[in-house]
């Protein structure tokens, strides 16, 4: 299992987006997770907020440099410790390459009469640091048009290689190879060399054997025929239409 952390970066007036964006994460969670990918969400909330030898945010600062994407969400403002987390995730990517940075804006309706003056400037700055980095944020307005394009995004990365699906799990096959068996009806079907597909109710007996098989009462072929009683391996085959025996 493969597993891709995913840090989620806002201020608190974006609660209710937050939330939102944790029910959509867990969704793609449970569709990747049998793909063989494990999407990790790490967000403030799940940190015990308790005393720290150090600040706290560095306790996330450091859970930032360890994911592999960083989504941050701002709409009226932009606070000191989100402006941090921004910094210290573009910081590791220009180091490492990862994480890969995705900046959403909310574009909802603000009252001027009761805006904030510190508020809107520290909007207005951030907007201006992304600008000079040459790194565009995307706008949205409900947390469908976020959840579309972000799942977007990770389609992309998955066309580009950076997450992979791991290939189905297979059985061992003889030799220490693996097949895959896929049984349709009636039928089956064996894929991979040295495999053997067997149908419904069917017996395989493999290797060297000499003796009786005893199958309990009869083997019952599906057709007219059935073999009764003990079979002995070793000397006749005995064929579904007739009978041959050794050197004829």
């Amino acid at each position: 299992m493969i597993t891709k952390k995913v840090f989620l970066a806002s201020s608190a007036e974006l609660k209710e987006d937050r939330r939102d964006f944790e029910v959509f994460i867990n969704r793609k969670k449970k569709d990747w997770v049998a793909r063989g990918v494990f999407l990790e969400l790490v967000i403030w909330e799940d940190f015990f907020d308790a005393v720290s030898q150090t600040r706290l945010q560095d306790e996330y600062n450091h859970a930032i440099r360890d994911c592999d994407l960083f989504v941050m969400l701002f709409s009226t403002k932009v606070g000191r410790y989100t402006q941090e987390e921004f910094e210290t995730a573009f910081g590791q990517f220009k180091e490492t390459d990862r994480p890969f940075i995705f900046t959403y804006f909310k574009d909802s309706p603000l009252s001027t009469g009761s805006a904030d003056r510190q508020d809107l400037m520290s909007l207005w700055a951030f907007q201006d640091r992304l600008k000079a980095l040459g790194h565009f944020y995307t706008s949205y307005k409900t947390i469908a048009d976020l959840s579309l394009h972000f799942n977007g995004q990770l389609d992309k990365l998955v066309a580009n290689g950076f997450i992979t699906f791991a290939p189905d799990q297979a059985t061992a096959g003889p030799g220490g190879g693996s097949f895959q068996a896929t049984q349709h009806g009636s039928g089956a079907i064996a894929q991979g060399s040295g495999t053997t597909a067997l149908a419904d109710r069917a017996i395989h007996v493999g290797g060297t054997n000499s003796g009786s098989i005893n199958s309990g009462t009869r083997i019952d072929t599906g057709g007219g025929a059935y073999v009764g009683g003990n079979v002995s391996v070793g000397g006749d085959f005995i064929g579904r239409d007739r009978i041959s025996k050794k050197g004829e």
